[in-house]
């Protein structure tokens, strides 16, 4: 090739490049949406993750696709975030699936079923075994997408004004519990209360709730709670892995662009993995001042526990009896819980258990 032609051609190359990037960015087009939290500002993690997949969508877009973010409250109260997003007055939320088992049980599944799975099992589950493509199938009913966005781990199983140490400590105990545990709770004679994170407080405070479970130390010792409950619980056995949404309006994430849909998804995807991380990283510091604070830290005995489970299974068993959409979904979980197990007790419960061993002597 000759030099003048070849100068010719690279010059024609580059020009076309540098025309192209520009004109690739201004073909995406401007979408503004507005995203209800079901949590106050308060609590930076659990909602910080919707704040850190709204700035991931920005950043992916150059500012194209904006998300604003309200907190509890602002637009809709926390536990009506889901209906803002059905009935179009949002474009997405960030929520727990859990809230709305009163409108179909089978919406606990997204969040955590009591004595379910654990937060990585709930990954595996969503994202390799179908899960996500099942509960979107339910969602749809719903007029929603749902994509994955933030796991707080096993939560704690809440703050108690007295000692929990039979079965029949639960009669007659009205207790703040999320989602599903409550119909479970409710045979071991709990009176169990639906309570938005920003109102546990006053309501623990006032005696209006004797107890009240929300996630962990960090969460808990934020809201204050204490203060007006000297008795914390382990595990949070209705939780063992709770699982947050982005809940999207079903004609909205259809009205986006193939490109917009893969940076939501990847957005979501980072603020799950985001979320989970701080949890983690935040819990034991804020579980050691707890207890220096003096709280009295108690595991739930193994009658309790068992009683629990017993409970949390006939619930299954009757809930399924009556809604196909819920067995068609227990069906699926229980079964793949089985097999992870057959897993988790070979490698990870094995190592976990010996390091916590060894930890103890130090």
């Amino acid at each position: 090739m000759e030099r003048r032609t070849f100068i010719k051609t690279a010059s024609v190359a580059a020009a076309t490049t540098a025309i192209a990037a520009p004109a690739l960015a201004q073909a995406m087009p401007e979408v503004k949406w507005r995203m209800t939290s079901s949590f106050p500002k308060s609590l930076d993690t659990i909602f910080g993750a919707a704040e850190v997949f709204a700035k991931a969508v920005a950043d992916m877009t150059d500012n194209k696709f904006q998300v604003q973010v309200f907190a509890a409250g602002e637009i809709v109260p926390g536990l009506q975030a889901m209906q803002a997003v059905r009935d179009g007055t949002v474009e997405v939320c960030h929520t727990a699936s859990y809230y709305y088992v009163g409108i179909d049980p089978t919406f606990c599944f997204g969040t955590a079923l009591p004595f379910g799975l654990n937060s990585r099992m709930q990954n595996a589950w969503q994202f390799q075994n179908g899960g996500m493509e099942l509960m979107n199938e339910f969602y749809g009913k719903h007029n929603i997408h749902a994509i994955p966005c933030g796991n707080t781990g096993c939560q704690m199983g809440g703050w108690f004004r007295k000692e929990i140490r039979t079965l029949a400590d639960l009669n007659g105990l009205k207790m703040r519990i999320g989602g599903f545990a409550g119909r479970a709770m409710q045979k071991l004679g709990v009176v169990p209360q639906q309570v938005a994170g920003g109102d546990i407080y006053p309501a623990l405070e006032k005696g209006t709730i004797d107890a009240a479970e929300w996630v962990g130390p960090y969460d808990d010792q934020k809201l204050g709670f204490n203060k007006v409950a000297p008795y914390y619980y382990y595990p949070g056995w209705w939780e063992g892995g709770a699982m947050l949404h982005n809940f999207i309006n079903t004609a909205k994430w259809n009205a986006l662009p193939k490109t917009y849909q893969a940076i939501v998804l990847n957005a979501s995807h980072h603020a799950h993995n985001w979320m989970q991380a701080r949890y983690d990283a935040q819990n034991p510091t804020a579980l050691r001042q707890l207890v220096a604070a003096g709280t009295q830290l108690r595991p739930f005995s193994l009658e309790v526990l068992e009683g629990c489970l017993k409970a949390a299974n006939e619930v299954n068993v009757e809930t399924a009896a009556t809604n196909a959409d819920f067995k068609k979904v227990l069906d699926n979980t229980i079964a793949f819980r089985g097999e992870q197990y057959l897993w988790w007790q070979v490698a990870e419960y094995t190592f976990d258990t010996f390091m916590v061993r060894a930890r103890a002597r130090g």
